[in-house]
């Protein structure tokens, strides 16, 4: 791209009332980016723009110093990436309102087009940090880019999973790099872009503020192949995540959880609404067509979030019930890790709940040889 126009790019992106939309229109019109900033306001209105994106645009010319916006972002030590630039995701074409630009930390690469978004509550109970745990393990150990929103709870445990399973990792924020948030996951953050990138369309110095993260969500679906909605109350945002990528036509997955848990309230009516449950991380790898690895390489990589503890119960239990708080006792282990160990295993089909939390081990299926005629 033309590095003398890539101001004109920053300027749109700040000019109240432009989107993608009217961008595209006036592209169409003016041929290129710099000739449909300078246009006249009688050329804006002949293409039919309204009044408040015709002033929106007039006053951004006004206030705005884009050499100056050059200089900050470049001093900033971030890339901006346009729709002209070839590392500009191709996956955001194909969504309604792609961001005019991107704000990068960090790279992304083209082997990121193989990505599964992990999405869900910022306070998930021991089965849901269990559940983003394995699944952002096993996306890594697979190639798989694991894409989220940094936020607390699943989001970053399914970055962290990554990251620890020597994969990559894209963190879509809803305010500028500068402004990194929640504030505690700034070490986080410097983590991922060193090992893929975090991104944002809002230039530095924007706050974090509430109603950025429901637009910054259709980033995050556009981004992915797929998304996974893991634990999730009845209004929370991941489900407007999810809502994206349906929209987008990505294929939703989520995580069923208990009748009486609030944290998969949302989930379940998701699956109810039609999205596919996800009773293994295995689903989510058919569903991308990846060729699955042997089972040992996933355990291994795991084996910092319990995998160790999963083989310990796994030997525990026999075709005789036993409670879980008699595994309490037997491991050693605080019960929120037994219990979210247990439910794994549940995933894997290497545990059976026969009722109130008494478990049995799940039996191989015998072969027709075998079957009772």
């Amino acid at each position: 791209m033309d590095e003398s126009n890539r101001k004109f790019w920053l300027g749109f992106s700040r000019a109240a009332g432009i989107g993608a939309v009217r961008l595209r229109a006036l592209l169409d019109r003016f041929g290129d980016i710099a000739t449909a900033w300078s246009a006249s306001e009688a050329e804006l209105r002949e293409i039919g723009l309204p009044t408040h994106a015709v002033d929106g645009l007039l006053a951004a010319r006004r206030e705005l110093d884009l050499d100056r916006q050059l200089e900050l972002v470049t001093a900033a030590g971030c890339e901006v990436l346009t729709w002209d630039d070839p590392g500009f995701p191709p996956a955001l074409f194909e969504i309604a309102s792609p961001p005019i630009v991107l704000y990068v930390w960090g790279a992304i690469r083209p082997v990121d087009r193989l990505a599964v978004a992990v999405v869900g509550t910022r306070r998930p109970s021991a089965y849901g940090q269990a559940v983003a745990r394995d699944l952002g393990t096993a996306l890594a150990v697979h190639g798989v880019t694991v894409v989220s929103g940094l936020a607390r709870g699943i989001d970053s445990l399914a970055h962290r999973a990554a990251l620890d399973a020597g994969g990559r990792t894209l963190a879509v924020l809803g305010s500028g790099l500068d402004q990194i948030y929640p504030p505690e996951h700034r070490a986080l953050a410097q983590e991922i872009a060193e090992h893929g990138a975090v991104l944002t369309e809002y230039p530095p110095g924007v706050r974090p503020e509430a109603g950025n993260f429901p637009v910054r969500n259709r980033i995050v679906a556009g981004l992915a192949r797929a998304v996974v909605v893991v634990e999730a109350g009845e209004a929370s945002g991941a489900l407007i995540t999810a809502e994206f990528a349906a929209d987008e036509g990505r294929e939703v997955f989520a995580v069923p959880g208990g009748i009486y848990s609030l944290a998969s309230r949302g989930t379940n009516r998701l699956i109810a609404s039609g999205a596919t449950p996800m009773l293994s991380p295995e689903d989510i790898l058919r569903a991308l067509d990846v060729e699955e690895r042997p089972g040992d390489e996933v355990v291994e990589a795991a084996a910092s979030f319990g995998g160790d503890l999963e083989s310990a119960l796994a030997g525990m239990l026999t075709d005789e019930p036993v409670h879980a708080d008699d595994l309490v006792v037997r491991s050693g282990r605080a019960p929120s890790e037994v219990v979210a160990a247990l439910a794994m295993l549940e995933l894997r089909g290497r545990a059976v709940q026969v009722g109130a939390m008494h478990y049995v081990r799940a039996r191989a299926p015998r072969r027709v040889a075998e079957v009772d005629r």
